[in-house]
């Protein structure tokens, strides 16, 4: 594994680590983080070595607002989560994607595709739908547990955070009190169309794989025949048992047996993986 950092959104740091298959490899997957996540939360990095035995360059970072640095014991940077927004985020996905295009991270020339989990999934929806010219071609796209809208808030707290500038989001990994900014949802009031998350699924031209675990308390299972439904060529799949991390700890102790649900996930990627790469290149 080896680690980097690239220019985002902003022109702040995305930082990354990069899991790299034993032989050469076939594609490249790009895996996006979900709201208060980050590339070593849970079940993060399982997933990018079994990315990397599929074949895969698997990319995983840091978006660029998420407030994470390498200390993942806390949010270090939390004036930057609090700046976020979607536009920012799937900027950010556009980042990576072009600097493996040109060459400065791991596979260039390669098929791509890229794997979100909760709102990473938005974020590459959003990405590939609306900025799909400035990613180039993919392979494929896989949401996990993804929500099939960008705002869940309620009409009470929209109205208090338009009118505070700030909504409050206590973090119980850190301890922390996050904050989310106006223009989170500012952005959203704003441009609604661009924020439509079943529009921007239907413009992704590329295979669709959407994963949902129907344990998930924290996001609706539904959204996931609502994504699936709205994108050209999708396939849904839902795990039983699963809740929204796979029933995998964060952080996931090094050699730790997978659940049962993360394994049924990984192979239905892998099943994926099969299906949207070339034969000659896997």
């Amino acid at each position: 594994m080896s680690d980097w950092t690239i220019d985002g959104s902003e022109g702040l740091a995305i930082l990354g680590d990069t899991d790299t298959p034993a032989r050469e490899p076939g594609g490249v997957a790009l895996l996006v983080h979900g709201f208060k996540g980050y590339k070593d939360y849970g079940m993060f990095p399982v997933l990018g070595r079994a990315l990397a035995e599929m074949g895969l360059v698997c990319h995983r970072f840091n978006l660029a607002h998420s407030g994470m640095t390498d200390d993942i014991a806390t949010f270090e940077r939390p004036e930057l989560f609090e700046r976020d927004t979607w536009a920012f985020q799937a900027q950010d996905v556009v980042c990576v994607a072009r600097a493996v295009r040109e060459g400065k991270l791991r596979g260039r020339g390669l098929p791509m595709m890229l794997v979100g989990h909760s709102r990473g999934g938005v974020a590459a929806l959003l990405a590939a739908g609306r900025q799909g010219d400035e990613i180039g071609p993919l392979a494929g796209l896989v949401t996990i547990n993804a929500p099939a809208a960008c705002c869940s808030m309620g009409e009470g707290d929209r109205r208090s955070l338009l009118e505070h500038g700030i909504f409050e989001s206590p973090s119980a990994r850190t301890g922390q009190v996050l904050r989310v900014g106006r223009a989170w949802l500012q952005t959203q009031l704003d441009d609604p169309a661009w924020h439509n998350v079943a529009d921007a699924a239907s413009s992704v031209n590329a295979p669709v794989l959407v994963i949902h675990g129907d344990a998930d308390t924290t996001v609706d299972p539904g959204s996931a025949g609502v994504i699936a439904g709205a994108a050209r060529e999708a396939r849904r799949v839902m795990i039983a048992g699963a809740n929204h991390v796979l029933n995998t700890p964060n952080p996931a102790p090094p050699g730790v047996v997978s659940s049962p649900q993360l394994r049924e996930m990984i192979d239905v990627i892998g099943a994926f993986v099969q299906e949207i790469m070339p034969g000659d290149r896997r």
